[in-house]
Formats: structure tokens, C-alpha cells, sequence
């Protein structure tokens, strides 16, 4: 949801560091296995209750997640397998924080961890099938020209989803609460995905059925 507004100010800071770094002559995919394995060291210092240090990974894996896609725009280096790579990661991220949070305290944030998981696969798998089928269609989203895939807006994204993992790490006490407030949003998210999804790609196939231009087609 606040992904169009974030990218406005993030952006630029990125776009002049990507410079830097390509000076040094790193590829893309090279800083994607980077911040991946940065970030999946959040997991074994939340489970032993690191949840500052786990923070500092957390984040400068957000900023290297933000840093390949602009080296790669700076560069020409902007690929399909780039953008497959780095989305996949970021899931196995996402999923591998949750987990620590859930071995930190198993008692009291299991169950939490447990729906927040669930919730996570529902935003994944609406975000990755519709962009399946908005290649197969040849659908274009111009406000999000710095994504790899087309994909449907939603309540949760991804600067909610790092807002969630910094309360959650300042206020670790208080995960449980955070995460099955988050996990209804994200269902939430994913509710409102699958239906819109739905609606305009059954609209998009009628057009092609007839057709009919997709792009001035009702969306009923």
C-alpha cells in the first residue's frame, strides 16, 4: 500500500550508491546472494534472542535487496533471471524471519509464527500467479516500472512488511499480538488479490475472446 510513496524518496538515495558500486565492478545477482545471506543470519540471532543485531541484518538486507534492482538499472544488467532470483529470496527471507521469532519464544509465539506463515503464503502465491498470467497477457502496471512483475497493489507490501519486522524486533515481547495483526492484514491483502486478479483477467479474456481492446474494456 505504501510502496508507490516509499519508492519516491528510497529511490534516489539508491540510485547514487548503485553508481558507486558499479564502479567496483559487482554484478547485480552477486549483491542478491549477498543480502540474502546477510539477512538469513536474523534467523539464528532472533532465536537466541539477539533481536538488535537480528534488526542490523534485517535491514541492511532490505538495502541490498533495493541496491541490486538499481545496480541493475544503472548498469543494463536488468534480467528475468535477476528478478526470478531476487523474489524468491526475499520469500525465503520473509518466512525465515518469522521463524526465528517463533524459536526465540515457542510458547508464546508459535501459534502466531504458524498464521503469519500461512498469511505469507497467500500474499506470495497471489503476487507470483497473477504475474504468471499478466506476462501471458502482456499486462504493463507504468506506477510500478521498477518491479520485475506485474502485480496487484495490496494493504500489505513490502514497506509494511519491513515496518512490521522492525516493531517486532524493538518490541520483541509484543510479536505474538504484532504478527496476528499482520497476518489478518495479510490475508486481507491476499483476499483482495485473488478477487481482483480474478475480475480483471476474466475481463481480460473476454476482450481477447472478442476481440475487443483489453486496455478500454469494462472491468465488471
Amino acid at each position: 500500500m505504501l510502496d508507490k510513496w516509499t519508492s519516491r524518496w528510497v529511490q534516489p538515495p539508491l540510485k547514487r550508491l548503485a553508481k558507486s558500486v558499479a564502479a567496483r565492478g559487482l554484478h547485480p545477482d552477486q549483491l542478491t546472494l549477498a543480502g540474502f545471506a546477510i539477512g538469513m543470519l536474523a534467523l539464528p540471532l532472533l532465536a537466541y534472542g539477539h533481536f538488535g543485531l537480528a534488526l542490523v541484518a534485517i535491514l541492511i538486507n532490505r538495502v541490498v535487496d533495493g541496491l541490486d534492482g538499481a545496480l541493475a538499472r544503472h548498469a543494463g544488467l536488468s534480467s528475468d533471471a535477476g528478478g526470478f532470483l531476487d523474489i524468491c529470496l526475499d520469500f525465503l527471507f520473509y518466512a525465515a524471519v518469522v521463524v526465528g521469532f517463533a524459536l526465540a519464544d515457542p510458547a508464546a509465539n508459535a501459534m502466531a509464527a504458524v498464521a503469519l506463515l500461512f498469511a505469507f503464503v497467500g500474499t506470495g502465491s497471489s503476487f507470483l500467479a497473477f504475474a504468471i498470467m499478466a506476462a501471458k497477457h502482456q499486462l504493463e502496471r507504468p506506477n510500478f516500472t521498477r518491479k520485475a512483475f506485474y502485480y496487484l497493489d495490496g494493504l500489505t507490501e513490502g514497506t509494511e512488511t519491513i515496518a512490521f519486522f522492525v516493531l517486532a524486533c524493538l518490541m520483541p515481547q509484543h510479536f505474538a499480538l504484532l504478527a496476528w495483526i499482520f497476518a489478518a492484514a495479510c490475508i486481507l491483502t491476499t483476499l483482495t488479490r485473488v478477487w481482483g486478479g480474478y475480475v480483471t483477467l476474466r475481463a481480460q479474456d473476454r476482450c481477447e475472446q472478442h476481440g475487443a481492446d483489453p486496455h478500454n474494456a469494462d472491468r465488471r
